[in-house]
């Protein structure tokens, strides 16, 4: 869409007809909008009101300094100098344009008393902590002018005006406001499923993966029990057989005394037939299958970082001084958890045709 830009144009105004000339040709020759001060000299505070609403207005704004301080204002400081910094204040973006060797300009064009002079060069000092030209002749600021804003519209592209019937019409701009907020849902949605999905998991252990498991165990033979008859051991099993034993209790959710339990019950049935075959322990019966607390732990945070529980954050009959650990099942647990747990129609097995009517009759 072809845009045009305001530009303020702040100066001096009786010693700098010649230069203020070539700089609006300049700007007119880029497509841009002047403003300046010839359409509303700087005289009292109603004026002044309106010279901050223009700025407010423009797209940039750019200071001419010559051998002159300016007008001043209820401040002290000159109105250009106060349109300077009020545009600094506004974020616009500036470019001040310094006469390179004021001391050869006419007598009649520079300041002549000392207060003015000073003020000017604090007024010099200040534009050149931002971006500045130099210049020395009419022709040679115009240039200057037209490379500058070149570059800076292109640095800093700014909002600019465009004519009206180029204006997308009021059922196309809700369409698009309707289409732009339908595209936000949709990230959002993408970035949630990303969340509580697997995805960015693939460097961590899971699936059919190994996990060395400790666990302790005692030994009873008959009835009695010595408490030297207590065992540790260590067995494998894969993160699938382990979220499997333990996901049908989280469908709703679980504390974390519950999912113990569940593991603990795990691991006599993943470890007792074992021992038993092995003819470990003969004679005993083995009981009080425990799995360690430090690998319950990491078994916890490891399904956590897979996306697969999550904390719960129902409540459900919970007493007000329950203060256990729930945790329930992620859409990606649950989705997990049925590829592990449903069962499967056996291979080359028929599927049962539902009965037709006359099928029900005879």
């Amino acid at each position: 869409m072809d845009k045009r830009y305001q530009v303020f144009v702040s100066s001096t105004y009786e010693d700098l007809h010649a230069e203020r000339q070539e700089v609006m040709q300049a700007l007119l020759e880029l497509d841009c909008i002047p403003a300046g001060m010839e359409l509303f000299p700087a005289a009292n505070d109603d004026q002044w009101t309106l010279i901050k609403r223009v700025i407010d207005d423009c797209d940039y704004y750019i200071v001419i300094i010559g051998g002159r301080y300016g007008s001043i204002g209820p401040s002290g400081l000159s109105y250009t100098q106060m349109e300077y910094e009020y545009a600094l204040l506004q974020g616009k973006p500036v470019i001040a344009f310094l006469h390179k060797d004021p001391g050869t300009l006419a007598a009649n064009r520079t300041e002549r008393n000392p207060e003015g002079k000073d003020k000017l060069e604090n007024f010099r000092t200040l534009t050149q902590q931002k971006v500045c030209k130099f210049w020395l002749s009419p022709s040679d600021l115009g240039s200057a002018v037209s490379r500058s804003l070149v570059k800076l519209i292109k640095t800093n592209p700014a909002v600019g005006w465009v004519k009206a019937d180029l204006l997308p019409e009021k059922n196309a701009t809700e369409e698009i406001l309707r289409l732009r907020q339908k595209i936000e849902n949709l990230q959002g949605e993408l970035a949630e499923s990303k969340q509580s999905s697997g995805a960015g998991t693939e460097h961590l252990a899971q699936g059919d993966d190994e996990i060395e498991l400790g666990y302790s165990f005692a030994a009873f033979k008959s009835s009695h029990y010595e408490p030297d008859n207590s065992y540790t051991a260590r067995f494998h099993t894969t993160w699938n057989d382990v979220f499997a034993a333990i996901s049908p209790l989280l469908i709703d959710e679980a504390s974390d005394g519950s999912i113990k339990s569940a593991l603990d019950e795990f691991v006599a049935g993943e470890t007792r037939a074992s021992m038993e075959r092995q003819k470990a322990l003969s004679g005993f019966r083995l009981r009080n299958f425990k799995l360690d607390d430090d690998d319950f732990n990491t078994i916890k945070v490891q399904l956590l970082a897979l996306r697969l529980i999550t904390k719960s954050s129902r409540r459900k009959t919970r007493g007000v001084h329950d203060k256990a650990t729930y945790w329930s099942l992620t859409e990606y647990g649950e989705t997990v958890m049925m590829t592990l747990r449903a069962i499967r129609r056996p291979l080359n097995t028929t599927p049962i045709s539902q009965p037709t009517a006359s099928e029900h009759e005879i």
